[in-house]
C-alpha cells in the first residue's frame, strides 16, 4: 500500500517578504488531518518540531502550542510582521513506509521555488530547514538549480553554510540551518562549535545551540 503524501498547506507568500523557510514535507498526519493534541495546524506545527519553540525563544513571543486557530494567527502575525514567508520544496511524495523521514520520500513532486521567488523579487534569503544530505531542502533545490542551469556559489563552507545564485539581476543567499529535529541532534553532537559551547556549559543542550545559530539569521540580513 502506497502513501500519497502530498504537502497540506500552500505557501505562505506576501509582496513584502525578504526571507523565506524551505523544508520538505510536514509529517503525514498533517496531511491526513489526524492532528495529536498539541499540534498547530500551520507549516512546522508538529507538536515534536523544534522550529516555533526556536523562535519562540528569539523573539520572546509568547506562542500558544495548541491545536487553536489563535496558534495559526499568531504564527502568521508573526511571519508578516517580520517579513518572513515560508515555501516548502516539496509538493508531494509517495511512501511506503508511513513516517516523515525524508529518506523515505519516492516519485517527489517538487515546488517551482525559482518561479516563487521571480513572483515575489524582494526575496533575498533562503533558509533551509536542513543541509545537502539525501532528500533535505538544499539536496532539493540544488537540484531544482541544475534543471535550470543557475550556478550555486559557496560562499562560506562553515555550518550553517552560506551560498547564493543569481537570478535575473539579484543575488539570492541561502543558509542551510541545523535541521529543527531530533534526527539531527546527533549530527549536531559531533560538531566542534557545540562541543566547546558544551564543554563551557554542561547545561547548553541542542536547542540553545539552535538558538543561537537561527538567531543570526531570522533577525539580521547576511
Amino acid at each position: 500500500m502506497i502513501f500519497l503524501h502530498t504537502h497540506p498547506y500552500t505557501p505562505f507568500l506576501f509582496p513584502e517578504a525578504t526571507k523565506l523557510i524551505v523544508g520538505t514535507l510536514p509529517p503525514p498526519r498533517f496531511t491526513t488531518g489526524d492532528l495529536k493534541e498539541g499540534d498547530v495546524n500551520f507549516c512546522y506545527g508538529s507538536r515534536d518540531g523544534q522550529l516555533w519553540p526556536i523562535i519562540n525563544r528569539i523573539f520572546d513571543l509568547d506562542l500558544l502550542f495548541e491545536t487553536s486557530d489563535a496558534a495559526v494567527i499568531q504564527r502568521k502575525e508573526f511571519l508578516k510582521r517580520e517579513k518572513i514567508g515560508i515555501c516548502d520544496i516539496v509538493a508531494s511524495a509517495e511512501r511506503v513506509k508511513v513516517d516523515a523521514s525524508d529518506l523515505g520520500m519516492q516519485n517527489i513532486q517538487l515546488r517551482n521555488v525559482i518561479g516563487y521567488l521571480k513572483q515575489y523579487p524582494t526575496i533575498n534569503t533562503l533558509l533551509f530547514t536542513g543541509g545537502n544530505s539525501k532528500n533535505g531542502p538544499e539536496y532539493f533545490f540544488r537540484k531544482h538549480l541544475k534543471e535550470q542551469n543557475i550556478q550555486f556559489e559557496v560562499l562560506s563552507d562553515i555550518v550553517p553554510r552560506i551560498h547564493q545564485f543569481q537570478l535575473g539581476d539579484r543575488y539570492i543567499k541561502t543558509v542551510s540551518l541545523t535541521a529543527p529535529s531530533g534526527a539531527a541532534n546527533r549530527a549536531l553532537g559531533g560538531l566542534d562549535a557545540y562541543k566547546m559551547m558544551k564543554s563551557k556549559n554542561p547545561e547548553f543542550n541542542t536547542i540553545d545551540f539552535r538558538v543561537l545559530q537561527y538567531r543570526q539569521f531570522l533577525k539580521n540580513d547576511i
